[in-house]
């Protein structure tokens, strides 16, 4: 199959800016809580309103595909995130935030599912996995990246004096004065609109859903979730998003609370060394994953994940700020594992499957939200506490997963695409 390579450039460069704008939440909760004046649940409703539109979409969108094909619903979905985020720019308030974040989420759900059978057809089958792990270290990239773009902007936004960065004065006329952070989402408004032309001027291929691929009839899904495997993997990648979600939202205002650090400076590189050092853990999960077997290299690594959640919340602040990133680098193996245990232990319908199981992505709406509730009520530092719930559950998987196929070569980018 000849590969096509600016398609290929274009998702990866996709795949960046999913990440560029789904990950940055957390930085953004101290700043939204002090300006907003809410509490930590009401501001739990925000990552809560994003991750929930995954439930929506997901399944709604491979529909979309198979019925309008890939690139009129990519088209949409960045005009659907382009909206949400100009709606939020133009209009900061809390309600806004809550309709903007169910906006982009449901653009990036939609492009999710679209994109990764493109890079399929477009890269090569023969090259899948490799193009897959691409992708995924560049989400990454993004996600560590994203975290120093806002700070640059709101330290810079904030400074008394005139700045002869044009960039910095463009957004000072945009943006309320006492409201640095809005300038991340007329940033992503450009980003949206650029994408939308983009996908518009390219020619992408016509692309065959395999059998993994495509999205069954309902019957389907209803056999399916007459087996108790599903049932349980469809909880496990629950519990992972919501342990990557629960943790990453809530590192800056946990180090601004309890030991004092700055969220617009501290608190904000250690969530981007987060999901730095959860792209690096992923490439040591891979090495892992070519001698140990899979279950094995889980228990292992959620164990090591319990540790270091438990110095981040009981530790001295220096120790937290090395240990919450590393949560991260310990985290990463465990969505490609259970979601490659999953597939490996139906025998058939992987498609209607993998869609079900991208819907736990859900997952990252319900977690953080009940941390905020809890912290309202016991402290912040006690509602994290319920990500010892997850973790456990993530861990029992290791131990009561009997897969049909055992591979201790598993092909990881290709199940990594909803992260």
């Amino acid at each position: 199959m000849k590969r096509n390579y600016y398609i290929v450039s274009l998702i990866f460069l996709i795949f960046f800016v999913i990440s560029f704008l789904t990950n940055i939440i957390g930085p953004l909760i101290p700043d939204i809580i002090e300006d907003f004046r809410l509490s930590l649940t009401m501001v739990a409703i925000l990552p809560f309103a994003f991750f929930i539109a995954y439930g929506v979409m997901s399944i709604p969108a491979g529909i979309m595909i198979e019925k309008y094909r890939e690139k009129p619903v990519l088209a949409a979905s960045f005009v659907m995130a382009f909206g949400g985020a100009l709606i939020l720019a133009l209009f900061p308030n809390y309600k806004t935030a809550i309709v903007s974040l169910f906006m982009i989420g449901s653009g990036m759900a939609m492009i999710q599912v679209a994109i990764n059978p493109l890079l399929r057809q477009a890269g090569g089958e023969e090259h899948f996995a490799f193009n897959s792990t691409v992708a995924q270290l560049i989400f990454g990239l993004a996600s560590f990246f994203s975290p120093w773009v806002y700070s640059y902007l709101v330290v810079n936004l904030e400074k008394g004096q005139p700045d002869p960065n044009w960039i910095i004065r463009v957004f000072r006329f945009l943006v309320p004065p006492d409201l640095a952070w809005v300038s991340l989402y007329w940033l992503f408004t450009l980003i949206a609109f650029l994408m939308v032309i983009v996908v518009l001027l390219s020619r992408l291929p016509k692309v065959q859903l395999s059998d993994d691929e495509k999205i069954g009839a309902l019957d389907t899904h209803l056999k399916l979730l007459r087996n108790p495997y599903v049932i349980l993997f469809f909880l496990g990648i629950f519990a992972y998003v919501g342990t990557e979600q629960g943790v990453a939202n809530w590192i800056s205002k946990f180090l601004s609370s309890y030991h004092g650090y700055d969220p617009q400076t501290t608190g904000a590189s250690t969530v981007s060394w987060f999901w730095g050092l959860m792209t690096a853990g992923g490439l040591l999960g891979l090495v892992f994953l070519k001698i140990m077997d899979s279950r094995k290299v889980l228990v292992i690594f959620t164990l090591a994940a319990i540790f270091c959640l438990t110095l981040s919340l009981f530790g001295s602040g220096p120790v937290a700020l090395i240990s919450f990133p590393l949560v991260g680098f310990f985290a990463s193996v465990m969505y490609p594992v259970i979601f490659s245990l999953a597939l490996n232990s139906v025998a058939e319908h992987h498609g209607s499957f993998s869609g079900i199981l991208v819907t736990a992505i859900v997952g990252g709406a319900v977690v953080p939200l009940i941390v905020g509730g809890l912290g309202d009520l016991l402290g912040l530092r006690y509602g994290l506490l319920f990500i010892y719930l997850t973790l456990g559950y993530i861990l029992s998987i290791g131990f009561w997963a009997k897969p049909l196929i055992v591979n201790k070569t598993i092909e990881i980018g290709r199940k990594r695409e909803a992260a």
